[in-house]
């Protein structure tokens, strides 16, 4: 037969478990987290998208302003898009 009185964890034991359990918890919803951010998305085609949005919003700016023709303005959009 087992007895059990006399052997309980103490102060420092049970510090030790809630700090373990806080770590793990915060790992486990860090990485769903870190996870979730990262799917779908493709960083390299991030800044391009932008870089491109850039050039055409300017492009339309200059094409408003009256800085380039029609012709033009649709020319270079078109390089810019392929």
């Amino acid at each position: 037969m087992m007895y059990w009185d006399g052997h309980d964890i103490g102060g420092w034991g049970i510090a030790i478990m809630v700090i373990s359990m806080t770590l793990f918890w915060g790992a486990v919803i860090l990485g769903i987290v870190l996870l979730a951010r990262g799917v779908g998305n493709k960083p390299q085609n991030r800044g391009e998208a932008t870089t491109l949005g850039r050039a055409e919003s300017t492009l339309a700016e200059r094409f408003a302003r009256g800085e380039i023709e029609e012709v033009e303005y649709r020319n270079r959009l078109a390089t810019l898009r392929e």
